[in-house]
């Protein structure tokens, strides 16, 4: 696995992690199993702040992918010409 690559998964995997932790935030904020959040430790605003970093991490890394694709540039084909 590549560098690149591996940059695509953990920015894919910090992507559906912040979703599911903004959807999280708005199930206490909204009342709906917030004693089970509570139990576990996590407030409303715990939940949001792993959101924005979960986001931010995700934004960092396909920004870091794009970067080092720019750089290396595209690869030329080359044939050789039969004699």
């Amino acid at each position: 696995m590549g560098h690149f690559a591996r940059l695509q998964l953990v920015a894919r995997i910090t992507y559906y992690v912040g979703w599911i932790s903004l959807v999280c935030g708005g199930l206490v904020h909204v009342n709906i199993a917030k004693g089970l959040f509570l139990r576990m430790g996590l407030s409303q605003r715990n939940l949001l702040e792993l959101a924005v970093v979960c986001f931010l991490i995700c934004v960092a890394s396909e920004l870091r992918v794009i970067a080092g694709t720019e750089k290396a540039g595209p690869v030329a084909v080359t044939r050789q010409m039969a004699a």
